[in-house]
């Protein structure tokens, strides 16, 4: 069991006004100040189901629909039009490789000369599209880097999460992407609690054992996301918090990122301001990128978790 789920409960006073916190003090909140990163989810159906997914994907959970490449594609145009200035396009899940049009948009988005970042698990799903991927890798040299989810860097651990049979598939994946020469990076995440260079050095063993030329102390090499678990106490974070913190509006990923989903049975994909928060409305933002530069409240456990005080970013 992870530190998170062993935490006590969320005051359920917490996160309720938008505005203020439950202490009172006026709530903390983040303007859009560039659209550096798009992030689009293709869809929350899975290949297989984590314990404790904070989207629940899985084979059966197709809330958040596939997206389509002609849909992708108008978000594209829109910054384009706009002149948004936007440099990273990232695909997330579910599982990208599962959506049948993902290589398409994939395509057009390189081929505008957007960087890409892709989140997979390297299993099956990914490992049925070598092909596609070669010819990608081979065209857009250098714009295409994968990241590859690695819950810890033990199997047992990783298939506690994940479930049996997914730590040789998952390097399996992992490790014809390196050979290729695939620019590749590890999404890892703190299930047990250990300290972050005790996690650090456990990953440095295992890259060494794989041959992989990855450096665990890097952070653009090894990202390690905090856990994040909606119920489990954690602090508001209201305005004085970014001068006790020592940190900035401008440093969370909804200062300079939005993400698109496609709802089941929604007419058109919308417009988020968090990948983390798909299904809260709370944060959705319209159907335009033109029109998404609200302000955001920070009204959620994950903003002060995952975000504030964890220092995360999708998009690292």
């Amino acid at each position: 069991m992870s530190a998170v789920q062993e935490a006590r409960q969320l005051d359920p006073k917490k996160f309720r006004d938008p505005m203020v916190t439950a202490g009172g003090q006026p709530r903390a909140h983040v303007e859009l100040r560039t659209l550096d990163t798009l992030w689009v989810n293709t869809g929350t159906l899975c290949n297989i189901e984590c314990v404790s997914c904070y989207i629940k994907s899985s084979p059966r959970n197709d809330r958040l629909a596939y997206i389509s490449e002609v849909e992708v594609a108008g978000y594209l145009d829109e910054i384009a039009t706009h002149e948004f200035g936007t440099r990273l396009v990232g695909f997330t899940g579910g599982e990208p490789f599962m959506n049948p049009g993902f290589l398409g948009m994939l395509t057009d988005t390189l081929d505008r000369g957007y960087q890409a970042l892709v989140l997979t698990n390297a299993m099956k799903p990914m490992w049925n599209k070598r092909a596609g991927l070669l010819k990608l890798h081979s065209r857009f040299t250098g714009q295409l880097t994968v990241r590859v989810s690695m819950d810890h860097y033990t199997s047992t651990i990783h298939e506690s999460e994940r479930g049996p049979n997914t730590w040789k598939s998952m390097l399996r994946g992992l490790s014809w992407l390196h050979d290729q020469g695939f620019t590749v990076n590890i999404a890892g995440r703190n299930l047990t609690n250990e300290p972050d260079t005790t996690l650090r050095e456990g990953f440095g063993r295992l890259f060494d054992e794989l041959g992989l030329t990855l450096d665990s102390t890097n952070p653009l090499d090894l990202v390690i996301f905090p856990e994040m678990d909606a119920n489990a106490d954690v602090p508001e974070i209201s305005e004085a918090c970014w001068e006790i913190l020592s940190t900035s509006p401008d440093a969370q990923m909804c200062a300079s990122a939005r993400m698109v989903v496609k709802r089941k049975g929604a007419d058109a994909p919308a417009v988020l301001a968090c990948t983390l928060l798909p299904y809260d409305e709370r944060f959705e933002l319209g159907t335009s990128l033109t029109k998404s530069g609200k302000r955001v409240q920070l009204n959620h456990p994950h903003c002060a978790r995952f975000c504030v005080l964890g220092g995360a970013s999708c998009s690292t």
